[in-house]
């Protein structure tokens, strides 16, 4: 099996619902995004995707993100933009531009500081 793994990453506003303290009011971070997905089967050129392809459908992913307020996406509309529904919601938008393909992914870190990560895989 074959690994590959991205890094992007995006800044947005948001606020957490239900939740008492400092984040349930609104708050933004520069979010730090890796993205792993995974192969067994590589091309011609000994690839599992290209990179810049793979980069590409992240970063479609990351521009619906930026620089917005994310409790108003549809998506967040009745769940909370932590970090976890964060990496999911990035998570399963990137499955579904890749299908088709002969990768999946694996992993999905979001950062949302240096030292705080929270990570979503299927399974």
């Amino acid at each position: 099996m074959y690994h590959l793994t991205i890094h992007s990453h995006f800044a947005a506003a948001h606020n957490l619902i239900n939740y008492q303290g400092e984040c349930e009011n609104l708050h933004g971070h520069n979010w730090k995004v890796e993205v792993t997905v995974q192969t067994q089967v590589l091309d011609e050129a000994g690839l599992g995707i290209d990179f810049k392809i793979l980069k590409t459908r992240v970063n479609e992913v990351l521009d619906e993100l930026d620089h917005v307020y994310v409790n108003e996406l549809e998506y967040f509309k009745n769940r909370s933009p932590s970090s976890e529904n964060m990496a999911r919601y990035i998570f399963e938008r990137v499955e579904a531009l890749l299908k088709g393909t002969d990768v999946t992914v694996e992993r999905v870190n979001v950062w949302e500081s240096e030292n705080a990560c929270a990570a979503y895989t299927r399974g």
